[in-house]
């Protein structure tokens, strides 16, 4: 009986971290309603975004499922902005 020959190991994915770098818009978009309670949140596509002015235009979320999250986000963009 012959050994079975091994497999090589597989190649670890040393893929680069991708970081979420917000996007610039000159507004928020016409059709994303306000959510009432919070200061930044807009409701875009069934998702909760907020919208920072950042310099002369607005910086915009990743989509949150959680509209706390949304204005955690732009409190944090908020505070970082205001450091440098």
């Amino acid at each position: 009986m012959t050994p079975l020959p091994m497999k090589p190991l597989r190649q670890q994915n040393n893929r680069p971290v991708m970081t979420y770098r917000p996007r610039v818009e000159p507004a928020p978009p016409a059709h994303a309603w306000r959510v009432e309670g919070f200061k930044d949140v807009w409701m875009l596509r069934n998702r909760y975004v907020a919208f920072v002015l950042v310099g002369n235009a607005f910086s915009q979320s990743p989509p949150f499922t959680l509209p706390e999250a949304a204005q955690r986000w732009a409190t944090q963009i908020r505070q970082e902005n205001e450091i440098s």
